[in-house]
């Protein structure tokens, strides 16, 4: 008679690891996964201090500047430093999927999955002065949180966020630097102008804006409304633009030389590879990860998703350009099953080889120049990350 599982993980949950190649000793290892946070920039002589308030150690972590390791069962959110914006949470293998972009001072990036936002503050902390950042994500409340978190780290100066459909996203780079080029068109002198974003709107305003939403939810998804800006930075160039000079879409000539020069495509996932998620399910019930998780319907819908996601972004990407694809998930079919069929798809697009892992704990994807993080290997969150460029055609 064949002895009972001893695992905590219920039987229909190990059949998908097994029918999927991955070892369910990763969410075991997960309790002695540490936690990582990043410094923001400038405040590298706060260290001790931080130590002495969270009462841990911080270990550098060394093949990824910024970022620091901590003990697991360690809580920073109710920490001063954390309050204060000096530190936030955010696992080294997400990060090292931000440093794959090559962020560099004026780049104009994309993250077309922007929620819940820790990637996008890095995007940002790495960009500085110059360029900007364009969020996107479809849930209104989840790009909510990302605000609040542009503002508490004093990082919104050069970002917009539009709550709208990753996969059909169409809006142009602002290049504010650049007022004559040929992918600007005209517009009437007569529109009404963006002032400086407030949170603290006009009572008319925020009516309009409410009853826009009302509509807008009333409507089915094909409409083609515009996406809803719900927050921009003072330097992210849109102050003084018309309504109709920010929503204006690229042509795909027009991207070759306008679109954006880098774009990051967190792509929703089953989040399998993020062993602290799946754990979670132990208190919502494992009958909820069976259907969000394991259910065959909802995990094709989701490669779909994703195949699209990575699609439109690719489209927005400039001539030129880096793209890094990645998701929570370590499933073949969420991850190299859409690489290989995008580059089936696209003769322009280019696997690049992903130089600075070289010294990275990970292991190699089964497609050559992807790669992956999962607790065993690299003592992070499961993660697979791909890095795409355009070639001119």
């Amino acid at each position: 008679m064949e002895e009972p599982s001893k695992s905590p993980l219920p039987e229909a949950f190990l059949r998908f690891l097994q029918a999927n190649g991955i070892d369910p000793s990763i969410y075991i290892a997960s309790d002695s996964t540490p936690r990582y946070l990043r410094l923001k920039p400038g405040n590298e002589a706060e260290i001790e201090g931080i130590e002495a308030e969270i009462k841990c150690k911080l270990e550098k972590v060394n093949w990824l500047p910024g970022f620091y390791s901590l003990r697991p069962d360690i809580l920073i959110a109710n920490s001063k430093s954390y309050l204060d914006g000096k530190i936030y949470g955010i696992d080294a293998a997400s990060g090292a999927a931000v440093s794959v972009l090559n962020i560099s001072p004026g780049d104009h990036v994309l993250d077309l999955c922007a929620a819940p936002g820790a990637k996008l503050c890095m995007i940002l902390d790495l960009l500085g002065d110059s360029g900007s950042v364009t969020g996107v994500d479809v849930a209104r409340h989840r790009l909510a949180a990302c605000r609040t978190m542009l503002q508490k780290y004093s990082l919104g100066d050069r970002c917009r966020l539009f709550v709208a459909d990753g996969t059909t996203f169409s809006l142009a780079p602002l290049r504010v630097d650049s007022r004559s080029r040929s992918c600007e068109s005209s517009f009437e002198e007569k529109d009404e102008r963006f002032r400086e974003w407030t949170s603290r709107r006009p009572w008319k305003e925020r009516k309009r804006a409410a009853k826009a939403r009302e509509t807008m939810s009333l409507q089915s998804v094909t409409t083609s409304e515009n996406p809803e800006l719900i927050f921009y930075g003072r330097h992210s160039g849109v102050v003084g633009l018309s309504k109709n000079k920010l929503y204006e879409t690229m042509s795909d000539l027009e991207v070759s030389s306008c679109g954006y020069d880098k774009v990051l495509v967190d792509a929703e996932c089953t989040h399998d590879g993020s062993v602290k998620h799946i754990q979670k399910f132990e208190n919502w019930g494992w009958t909820t990860l069976q259907r969000r998780v394991l259910d065959a319907v909802r995990t094709d819908s989701l490669t779909l998703l994703q195949l699209k996601l990575l699609r439109n972004g690719f489209r927005l990407l400039k001539v030129g350009g880096l793209l890094v694809y990645s998701t929570c998930s370590l499933t073949v079919a969420q991850n190299e099953d859409i690489v290989e069929q995008f580059l089936k798809e696209n003769a322009s697009a280019e696997l690049q080889e992903i130089n600075e892992a070289e010294e990275w704990p990970r292991k190699s994807g089964r497609i050559p120049k992807t790669l992956r993080f999962d607790p065993l290997t690299s003592q992070t969150s499961g993660l697979f990350v791909a890095k795409f460029t355009k070639l001119a055609t």
